[in-house]
């Protein structure tokens, strides 16, 4: 069981960095080239806010999966 709590740390890992792509790509980058000063706020928000807590959070939580720190002691 320990294997595969690391193994899916790789996946925790991989996860946060194509969600924090996705984040920009779809999502800040459209919102900024838009030219409308209502689109100007989310995309700030999405940019500096949310996609720092989500990459990190997930990142953060993969590696200490994959470092062990969540393995059971027998």
């Amino acid at each position: 069981m320990n294997k595969v709590k690391r193994i899916l740390g790789v996946v925790w890992i991989a996860l946060g960095l194509v969600s924090g792509y996705y984040l920009i790509v779809s999502q800040a980058i459209p919102e900024f080239s838009s030219g409308r000063s209502e689109d100007l706020v989310p995309a700030i928000i999405y940019t500096f806010i949310l996609m720092p807590i989500i990459t990190g959070g997930l990142c953060i939580f993969g590696w200490y999966a994959l470092r062990g720190e969540y393995d059971e002691l027998d």
